[in-house]
This record gives C-alpha cells, structure tokens and sequence, in this order.
C-alpha cells in the first residue's frame, strides 16, 4: 500500500461552553440508571480523536451516571453543565424546557485497536469510525432526547475582497478492468459470482446484482468514499485519486477519471442532469489543501471546467472544504470564506459576503441554505444564523438567529426546512416557516432517543451540512428513527414523526420484528426505510405510510449473503431505479492482499 503524508490535525471549531446566564432554567434530574449492554457490530472499532459533537451509531454504549427521561446529561470534554438555551419569547410562544439529551464520547475517548483500522491521527483528523451493521455514515449526534424549544430571531453585517479562480492540473479519464463479482465468500473470482452469490436466495427475495471488491492501491491507512450517485444506468463512487462508473444492470466498470491528487470533499448530490463537481488536493504533499474543483459529468466520465480557488487572506481555511449544490450552482464552504459557482460552467457566481457573518457551510437540494458564524465580542459564546440565499446571486432571502451560544449543526431538511443546533453536550431541532420565521420546535417524548447519521468525517472547518439519514420530512412531517432498543434478545426500534405545525409526537411506527430502520428520504409521498441486516436475515428497502402503520417491503435482499451486507465499513444505500446499493464509506487493510480483497459496493434487484 502506499504511504500518505502526514496530516495536520484541524484548529478548533465554533463554540464553547459558556456559564449559565442568570435565570436561565435547569433541566429536572433524574436518578442514574444503569445503562443497556453495547451490541457488537462489524469491523472496526471507532478511533481515538473522536471530534465533539460526532458520536457512535446505534448500538453503542451509554455512560455510566446518565439520567432518565428528557433532561438527561452525560460527562464528555466539558465540565460545565449547560442550562436550557430558551428565554421569554415575544409573541404566542412561552418559555419552554432546555432540549437536552445523553452526548457519547468525544475528543479521547480510548477505543480498543484492531488490525486493519484506520490509525488515528490528531483531534478531528483522525478517519472514519467503524459501525455496527449497515449504517450510513456517521452520527452527527448522539443518542440524545430533543425537547421542544423557541428561538429568537435577529440580524447582521463587514467587507472583504472575493477569492481569485484559476486552472488547475488535469484530471484524465482512462479505461480499467471490469469488476471482480467474486464467488459469494469473498474468495473467488470468476464468471460464476453471481450464480454462487445467489445460490441460497430463497422465494421472494431480490437477486443479488453484483458485488465488486477494491482495485486500487491506497494509502496506509486506507481512504474515504464518495458517493455513491447514480445517473441513468451508471452509479459512480469516488475514492483517493479516481472518480468511477459502473454499470447499475451488472457492475461493470464504464469509466474512470483518474485525478492528480487525492480526493478530498464531494457534495452530497449531484445535479439533475447528473453534473458534479468535486475538491481535489492542489498537491500530493502533507501542506496541499482541497482547493481544486473538478467538474465531471456522470454519466460519461467526461471532466469539465477546473478551477483553483484562491487562498482569501490567513482565516481562509482551504485545508478542509464543504461542497453543496443546488440547481446549477455548486457552493464552497470552509471557515472564513465562501463561494459559488456555475456548475455548468464554472463562472464564479458570488463570494464571500460583506458584513460580520460568514457562511462556513451549505445544503443544496430544492433550496440553497447556508449557515454562517458572525463575529463577537466572545469567542466562547458564538453567535450563528441561517439563511436561504439565491443560489445565481447569493443574495439573502430572509436571515434567522438562533439564541446565542447554539450552533447550527445540521439541516436534515431544505424544504420543508429543519435545522439541527447544538451547544456543548446539548442537542435541539427546529422547523422554519418559508419565510425564514419560527415554525416549531421539536419537542420527544421522554424517554426516545436518536441518533441521525450525517457522513464520514467531521470536519471542523467546512463541515458538511446536510447528506444526513435516519431523517426525512415532508411538508408537515417531520421522521426520525429512534436509537435500538438493545435491552431484549435482538435490536429493534422505531420512526417518530412529529407534527411540523406543533413539534408534537404524531404517532410511532415499530421496525419489523427484531429489526432497526432508517429513514432514508421521501419517495412518492412515503417514507423511504432502509430495513438493516440481523442475525441470518439480509437487509431491505421498505416504504412507510405518512400516517404510520407497518413497513411495506419493496425489496428483500437474501438472507443468504447477510453476512456480506453488513460487513461494509461505515456503510452507505443507496436506492434508485428499483435498485438498491450498498456502498462501504471507507475501504483500509491491514495488507495489499486484504485491500485487494475487500468489497466494497453490492447491489440488489428483482
């Protein structure tokens, strides 16, 4: 394998914990309880240099010393406890309990190493973390209980100079050998893969497509992947120094676009005419930053426009970016800077905003949300603000600040939009009307826990707005799945939907039997699920009514390659087409011969 440079561990980022104001209201306590055992999952442990606020997916364990019900609070990196985030609000909307819930680990928390795993680096530098089953990506919270809450909204303004775009190296398509479907353990090759694959499927579970391992020659200590998209009849995942299509029918290699240099951010989705745009290192060494983008179109492979951008002074961070589009404009996110681009094109559309606050990140989608810091006079009590912008002009629509001290964290939805914020150890979910005005804040029943999963990394800087499963939201709805319930013989759990208008509990819809489920979007005014593997069970793809009621399976994969579903590392699915795609989120060994060994995107259909 080959060796990569050494990586500098990011500054830290927005916020702090602060003291409680005067008045502020204390979250009631509860007595301890003892904390329900830790289910084993697959492959690695989750690494050392764990970043605040990212925390372990379904499964793990809780602390000792939590408390019960919806106030809960867990020791991490902070000793303060916090006080609830809400004040008298003008207006129909009363004081309202703080939304506090149980945080994992942070930064140290030590995990057991086995061979193969991603090596630590610095705090936040560190790669991906390993889960249990297939889970999309990592928690972007942890397993925490939401309680209703109302913010305040205000507004805010400095100058500065856009950043410069010019070419960059070239990145050059070529042609590669055809996937290895392998024999069905993972030992074999050969034109029989698929026959050995589905040799144990049963009536009325999905074929078994194709499976494809690695063929790439990676870094010490493996990379991440990208994707996967799918445009037409091609689904493409990026990884390291290449960006590839395969065939959705049979698994067969199409195209590749080998980079220059490693890749290093792609957003989330692409455009609607299957346009992408990606961060490519300006070097090979350990000082390169992501700031090349390449514009490739999926379909083909073909590359498009390549721009570099411009270092913006010594607060633009180009070490770690954040890439969203929306229509055709793709935005570039990071800390002290910001800019947009014709995806099309790659004319410079707007950069960075005059005024106090910057966007330091985005989602795309129907709508171009960004979220921004705005200057203060107390680096430890950060004021943040989201706002829907043009995406030609960047020009705001309407701006909303949260209270003082919370941090935008994520957006599980642009339209209808829901916002994720946090503070330290504290977790809050709020829905904004179309106007940029309060609709409701999301308030659990006591005892429910969550946990979203929102990509690979944490990155300080630049960090990646949306992409999150385990949500989804329709114009009065909003999903999420609980965390499992671990305290039977088998994991289960359930989807939550909350009223929109209310931020009240709907109604709860339970997981098929011994099972967990994932919202993955909405499709055809459903609730999209990803069914996850169990002992002898394969995963699956069902719908879930908007009133509720039980899974509706679309398609069974075989309990015969169960075992091969739930082994990809920080997996990711992907449906589309009738297909479903099961990609690993990172691919590292412990050798050559495991890295060639190891699979890394499976699909089903009927």
């Amino acid at each position: 394998m080959t060796q990569p440079p050494s990586q500098q561990p990011p500054q830290g980022g927005f916020g702090a914990p602060q003291e409680p104001p005067p008045g502020s209201p204390q979250p009631p306590q509860g007595p301890p309880q003892t904390p329900p055992p830790a289910q084993p999952g697959y492959g690695y442990p989750q690494a050392p240099g764990q970043p605040p606020g990212q925390a372990p997916g379904y499964g793990y364990p809780q602390q000792p010393g939590q408390q019960p019900g919806p106030y809960a609070q867990q020791p991490g990196p902070y000793g303060q406890q916090q006080p609830g985030p809400y004040t008298q609000q003008p207006g129909p909307y009363a004081q309202q309990p703080g939304p506090y819930g149980q945080q994992q680990p942070g930064y140290g928390y030590p995990q057991q190493q086995y061979p193969g795993a991603p090596a630590p680096s610095g705090p936040g530098g560190g790669p991906s973390k390993r889960k249990p089953a297939i889970i999309i990506g990592a928690a972007a919270a942890a397993l925490l209980v939401i309680g209703g809450g109302i913010f305040v909204a205000t507004s805010g303004g400095d100058d500065d100079k856009k950043p410069v775009a010019k070419e960059s190296g070239d990145a050059k398509p070529s042609s590669s050998p055809s996937i290895n479907e392998g024999n069905g353990n993972g030992d074999g090759d050969g034109s029989e893969g698929d026959d050995d694959l589905n040799a144990g499927r049963k009536s009325g579970e999905a074929k078994v497509l194709w499976l494809q391992k690695n063929d790439i020659d990676l870094p010490r200590n493996g990379s991440d992947v990208y994707g996967p998209w799918v445009s037409g009849d091609t689904v493409v995942r990026g990884m390291y120094r290449s960006v590839s299509g395969y065939s959705v029918a049979d698994g067969k290699q199409k195209w590749t676009l080998d980079l220059p240099a490693d890749l290093c951010a792609a957003p989330s989705q692409p455009t609607a005419n299957g346009k992408i745009v990606i961060g490519v290192k300006n070097g090979t060494t350990d000082k390169a930053d992501c700031a090349d983008l390449q514009m490739i179109d999926l379909a083909t492979g073909k590359a498009g426009w390549k721009k570099s951008i411009k270092q913006n002074g010594t607060w633009d961070f180009l070490s770690d970016i954040s890439l969203a589009i929306s229509g055709d404009t793709v935005t570039v996110g990071r800390t002290g800077n910001s800019n947009a681009y014709r995806v099309s094109d790659g004319k410079e559309l707007f950069g960075k905003p005059s005024g106090t606050c910057q966007p330091f990140a985005f989602a795309g989608g129907a709508k171009l949300i960004a979220a921004s810091s705005c200057r203060t006079d107390d680096v430890k009590n950060p004021q943040h603000q989201i706002q829907e912008l043009d995406p030609d002009t960047g020009k705001a629509r309407w701006t909303y600040r949260p209270k003082r001290g919370w941090e935008i964290d994520k957006v599980y939805s642009v339209s209808p939009l829901v916002v994720s914020l946090k503070k330290d150890k504290e977790w809050s979910i709020l829905a904004l009307k179309n106007n940029g005005t309060l609709r409701t804040g999301i308030t659990s029943d006591k005892g429910d826990k969550f946990a979203p999963d929102c990509g690979s990394a944490f990155a300080i800087f630049g960090k990646s707005l949306d992409g999150c499963t385990g949500v989804a939201a329709d114009a009065n709805t909003f999903y999420m799945a609980t965390a499992p319930d671990s305290s039977g013989s088998a994991r289960t759990n359930k989807v939550v939907a909350f009223s929109l208008n209310t931020g009240k509990t709907r109604w709860k819809a339970a997981a098929p039997a011994d099972r967990t489920v994932k919202p993955l979007r909405m499709e055809g005014g459903n609730v999209l699920l990803y069914v996850e593997t169990a002992y002898e069970k394969g995963g699956g793809i069902a719908t879930l009514a908007p009133t509720g009621g039980t899974p509706r399976m679309l398609l069974q994969h075989p309990a015969s390659t169960s075992e091969i579903e739930r082994g990809f590392y920080n997996s990711k699915v992907l449906y589309a087409g009738g297909r479903s795609f099961i990609a690993s989120g990172r691919v590292s060994a412990r050798n050559d011969k495991e890295e060639l060994e190891t699979k890394t995107m499976m699909a089903f259909g009927n």
